[in-house]
């Protein structure tokens, strides 16, 4: 039997791969955000509107990196819908 041109997929490297490209950056900053996070281990009084919580550093950093990945989710998910709707 003989191979057509056709007939073999191409093998692409891993970290030319879409989805890898975007996870690497977001998992390196994620491993030194938490890093930032959890060597912050002091405790701080925290003023929400009106009353003062006094609580670890570390957690009052881990609500907002959370809420900010919260925010780019999505920021991401809704840009992504939009350009999909686009007529053409």
């Amino acid at each position: 039997m003989t191979q057509t041109g056709t007939d073999h997929k191409t093998h692409t490297p891993f970290l030319s791969r879409p989805g890898v490209r975007r996870l690497v950056p977001f998992a390196l900053i994620t491993a030194i955000a938490l890093v930032f996070i959890f060597e912050n281990r002091t405790s701080v009084e925290i003023r929400l509107l009106v009353p003062m919580v006094t609580m670890p550093l570390w957690g009052a950093l881990l609500i907002a990196w959370g809420l900010g990945v919260l925010a780019c989710v999505f920021t991401v998910r809704r840009r992504s819908n939009r350009h999909s709707r686009r007529p053409r």
